[in-house]
């Protein structure tokens, strides 16, 4: 059968600031761009830069370099997330949209974080501390009466719970039963009752087939075989339409309340999954990555209701409160949605961020909007993401961190070494610590002396404590690959035989 070509990827375009609508045309007599947009130089479309000049007053270098900054940092705070291990506090770009400010609690990390041309903020408490406080919260969520969410804000290194007016005890309340210190947390009141975006090309349009109707959401990302949504559009077996009214494909994988607000559609063979995004002005522009932006940086979203939107990323990791219950993991921004726009696409630059949840508020007098990491469905459903290419964006030569020291796995960001003194020992890294990592793949590398064999654990925090979820015990050096979900990891080496010293690279997304 000849496969037609039909966008079914994300409309955004990227801006930071105060959020303006695009017009969207009406549904009827929609069909795919068929005009991809070239990026100019500095890697970005130009309907891109034209949104940021229209919605920042930026020209088109100060556009670029913002967006540039933007995908530099997210390397730089993985980077120094592993680096810096349980002294990790959180990473956030300032108001400037240039200066990355990294947390971390000893004194002695600061070097680090200045060599990486990030500027230090000393903190009490360690996003892994903030990350465990936050669970406890979500462990008593069914005690979260007036209560519509909570979230770490990394830049005041607190807890924040989002109370109705008039339930700030309750608040204070739920964070005692949870067993976090007052002194950790910040209650703030709002009158906003966050929903899911109900209703069904990445912006485009798909019918959910629903108790005998239709409903209605948007696409999200192209991954091969389908595209990404949120799980709230559709449960398991669901089958679906395209904007063409033409059957489309299946739901295969949904999550919705809980842990995560994210589904998978499986699409069949007349539909031809692209890395493009729809701009509802006759353009295609190119997802490139999946480069997860940092806290601070701009981001913009699109959906078939109310088109396109921009803003700023305002927490990671808030815990949600819906009728329908409490999702986990999703991103806070200060960008409005309708229903309808469920499902569609957030971007970065050319760098896909997620997938919209729900929010408060509509287009006309603003809102807020929480979007479901698109990194987070990639790793759970092992998905990958079509793409144009393009990595990470490197930081002007006169910020680029001086090399470290490293052995035969220098092509690793992060390196450490050890010595084991006996068989049957262990080590943990980095440091005897552990470290936050965003979702995505990881990967390790490890040489030990000759003679010993070392092998080589990749260790997930759970409830129980920690579990692993990589290894590699083979002969020889060691390698280890894991595409896994956001959380504190660490890794373990153990001697199996022989001693000797080790060195220990490895990468995070």
């Amino acid at each position: 059968m000849q496969r037609r070509r039909i966008a079914v990827a994300a409309a955004v375009v990227v801006a930071a600031g105060a959020a303006v609508a695009f017009t969207l045309p009406s549904m009827a007599g929609t069909t795919p761009s068929s005009t991809t947009a070239q990026p100019k130089a500095g890697g970005y479309a130009p309907q891109i830069l034209a949104a940021m000049a229209r919605d920042l007053g930026l020209d088109g270098d100060q556009a670029t370099a913002r967006l540039q900054r933007a995908k530099w940092a997210s390397g730089v705070s993985a980077k120094l997330s592993a680096q810096t291990g349980a002294d990790f506090g959180g990473a956030w770009l300032a108001t400037d949209g240039r200066t990355l400010k990294i947390a971390v609690t000893d004194a002695k990390a600061q070097a680090a974080v200045k060599a990486a041309g990030a500027e230090p903020v000393l903190v009490e408490r360690s996003a892994q501390w903030l990350a465990t406080a936050k669970e406890k919260v979500d462990s008593v969520r069914s005690e979260a009466s007036g209560i519509t969410g909570w979230y770490v804000d990394v830049k005041t290194n607190k807890l924040v719970v989002v109370a109705k007016p008039g339930e700030v005890k309750a608040a204070k309340k739920l964070a005692r039963t949870a067993g976090v210190a007052s002194d950790a947390v910040t209650v703030v009141t709002s009158e906003a009752t966050p929903k899911p975006l109900f209703d069904v090309r990445g912006a485009d349009p798909y019918f959910i087939a629903v108790d005998g109707g239709t409903a209605r959401c948007s696409i999200g990302f192209s991954v091969e075989g389908g595209f990404v949504t949120a799980g709230h559009c559709g449960g398991v077996g669901a089958t679906t339409t395209g904007f063409n009214q033409q059957a489309q494909g299946t739901v295969r994988a949904s999550t919705f309340p809980g842990s995560a607000d994210m589904g998978f559609v499986e699409v069949n063979g007349d539909w031809d999954p692209r890395a493009v995004v729809n701009d509802f002005e006759g353009n295609e522009l190119p997802v490139a990555g999946n480069a997860e932006a940092p806290v601070g940086a701009a981001v913009c979203r699109s959906g078939s209701t109310t088109g396109t939107f921009c803003g700023t990323i305002l927490a990671k990791n808030q815990t949600v409160v819906y009728p329908e219950g409490a999702v986990t993991g999703l991103t806070r921004t200060d960008v409005c949605a309708e229903g309808g726009d469920s499902g569609g696409p957030w971007l970065s630059g050319d760098q896909a961020q997620g997938l919209t949840s729900g929010g408060s508020g509509d287009c006309t007098v603003g809102g807020e909007t929480f979007f479901q990491p698109v990194n987070e469905i990639l790793a759970a459903e092992d998905l990958t993401l079509v793409t144009s290419g393009g990595g990470a964006a490197q930081p002007p030569a006169e910020e680029a961190p001086p090399a470290e020291s490293a052995g035969a796995c220098a092509d690793q960001a992060v390196q450490r070494e050890g010595t084991l003194p006996r068989a049957r020992t262990a080590q943990a890294q980095p440091d005897g610590a552990a470290f936050r990592a965003n979702a995505g793949v990881q990967t390790a590398c490890l040489t030990a002396d000759e003679g010993a064999d070392f092998d080589l654990f990749l260790q997930r925090l759970t409830r129980n404590g920690f579990r692993t979820v990589a290894s590699d015990t083979g002969a020889g050096d060691k390698e280890l690959t894991f595409n896994g979900r956001s959380g504190t990891y660490r890794y373990v080496v153990v001697a199996t035989s022989g001693n000797g010293a080790y060195n220990l690279g490895f990468s995070t997304p």
